[in-house]
């Protein structure tokens, strides 16, 4: 058996990067490697192989952004001595450079030179913009060395090229892998049950994400449902998972931060998703394998893997609440339609599972 490391915040099974990390390390250590995990927080489930070795990294007063060099550190320290014994190295993005990067993979699932914050005032204006300058700083130097990256998307793969003059033949792209278990359409009965457990008796469309992050489009949502709601027939109701407790608003509900979005998405009629930059979009990939119809940016990741049938569903201008106003009126009026024309393109990200990703990563090493 062989020995690896990986480098990353967190694993465990919340989050699109996270849950990929924690899957990839869980495909290893059942092929019986000794596994060297370096992070923050390591799952339980991942902590009961006796062949795994987890340097458990301080997050200091709980930022990311202050615990990211002893991060570096660490993880460089691992990957250089398990590197010298022959073992395999993989980190994410630029959260740790390791020189000599011949044994190493970067698993690239941000590109901090594609976006800059947009933060409007105070503190977390200033805090985005030391956090975005830091890790740019860091990109140039992690990925301007030799070496394969990984990419989650063909959009990210292209702003490697872009902006960091990558040769496209160092780039490979492997898409993310799902839970076909967890994440499905429900049985026709059991839908209607939990819906009425939710108490959702309406048109039901989602917003998954932080409201407060500007990244995330909920200013164009907000402009979008303010218009629709003038219609005198429009019926819908919006439900914001992940932030925002508090809003209230005609037909709209915050339900705060859940830890049971498998259980909310397979019940709801759509999901929206108007994203300023989104490398790949794991929210909307739930959604679709859960049968559901996601409205999101063009330039998402996830939506190079749209079919022909769903390109009515991508936004061209993430910004523009009249051009997802529009979106939305024709997602009211198709909605009995979207089950069916959305099945055969669930079906086949339900194919495709988080084994078969972590499979071709590792096929990836030399």
């Amino acid at each position: 058996m062989g020995e690896y490391v990986v480098v990353t915040g967190d694993f465990v099974c919340t989050g699109g990067m996270d849950r990929a990390n924690f899957a990839l390390a869980d495909y290893l250590l059942r092929q019986g490697h000794r596994v060297h995990l370096v992070a923050h927080r390591v799952a339980e489930s991942l902590m009961a192989y006796d062949h795994v070795v987890v340097h458990r990294v301080p997050k200091l007063l709980q930022s990311y952004l202050l615990a990211s060099p002893l991060l570096d550190r660490v993880g460089r320290n691992v990957a250089l001595q398990v590197a010298a014994r022959g073992g395999k190295v993989l980190v994410n993005g630029a959260n740790c450079f390791v020189p000599g990067a011949s044994h190493t993979l970067n698993w690239v699932h941000y590109v901090h030179h594609a976006y800059a914050p947009e933060e409007s005032r105070g503190w977390r204006r200033w805090k985005a913009e030391l956090f975005h300058r830091l890790n740019c700083r860091a990109e140039r130097r992690v990925f301007g060395q030799p070496g394969m990256l990984v990419a989650n998307s063909w959009r990210t793969r292209q702003d490697l090229v872009h902006h960091f003059g990558r040769s496209p033949e160092t780039i490979a792209v492997v898409y993310l892998g799902i839970d076909g278990t967890q994440f499905g359409p429900l049985a026709p009965e059991q839908r209607l049950q939990r819906r009425q457990g939710l108490g959702w008796h309406n048109p039901t469309l989602l917003f998954i994400g932080n409201p407060a992050d500007p990244r995330k489009g909920f200013a164009t949502v907000l402009s979008a449902w303010a218009e629709v709601c003038g219609d005198p027939d429009w019926d819908a109701h919006l439900v914001v998972v992940g932030g925002g407790a508090a809003l209230k608003g005609d037909r709209l509900r915050g339900l705060g931060f859940r830890d049971d979005v498998p259980h909310l998405l397979p019940a709801a009629d759509g999901l929206v998703s108007p994203t300023r930059y989104e490398s790949y979009g794991m929210g909307v990939h739930e959604a679709i394998c859960c049968g559901v119809p996601a409205i999101v940016s063009r330039d998402a990741g996830v939506a190079e893997r749209y079919p022909e049938g769903l390109q009515d569903l991508l936004l061209r201008d993430p910004r523009s609440g009249a051009e997802l106003a529009t979106v939305l009126r024709q997602w009211r009026r198709h909605l009995p339609e979207y089950p069916n024309r959305v099945a055969d393109f669930g079906e086949q990200l339900r194919q495709r599972s988080w084994d078969r990703m972590a499979a071709e990563i590792v096929s990836l090493w030399f």
